[in-house]
């Protein structure tokens, strides 16, 4: 079966990028602080983009997921692993690092619902140094504000592939 229709264009609610042009350089100071972080702590480039990924997933955001997983595939990323990051806890695909990673992600992203529990703090804190946990910890904030805004106001979409 071969797909021959266009894809559905999800419209824009609110040209953010242009109509708060100071709040978005702000928030892209914000992102660039973040990725600053991560390199002076040392966090691989692999694992950074698979937080973003999977916030973004839990988010529902649509250009950030697109992106995230471009850029962990451009990192050396496998395809398996990137496919099995929305099911990490069924997975052997992950070290003990990027498990607890992903589950201060998620923790961080659902904190209205899980208000960042001890135990899940506590196991990032055996994993990583405190210059690491700090920055991831900036990397999760920074992701899910930039799906706050994406998901909000639809001002990005992925570009759609040709393969």
């Amino acid at each position: 079966m071969t797909i021959t229709e266009d894809p559905i264009r999800i419209p824009v609610r609110l040209d953010f990028d242009v109509i708060v042009p100071e709040y978005s350089r702000a928030v892209t100071a914000l992102d660039d602080a973040a990725t600053a972080e991560l390199d002076r702590a040392g966090i691989d480039s692999r694992l950074r983009e698979i937080i973003r990924l999977r916030a973004s997933q839990l988010n529902g955001c649509a250009y950030c997921v697109d992106l995230h997983s471009n850029a962990a595939r451009a990192a050396g990323e496998t395809e398996q692993r990137l496919h099995a990051v929305a099911i990490w806890r069924e997975s052997s695909f992950f070290t003990a690092q990027e498990r607890a990673a992903l589950a201060l992600a998620e923790s961080m992203t659902r904190l209205s619902e899980t208000h960042v529990p001890d135990a899940v703090f506590d196991d990032a804190r055996a994993v990583f140094s405190d210059d690491e946990l700090a920055a991831i910890v900036v990397a999760i904030v920074t992701i899910n504000t930039w799906n706050t805004i994406g998901v909000t106001t639809r001002c990005w979409s992925p570009r759609r592939s040709r393969s």
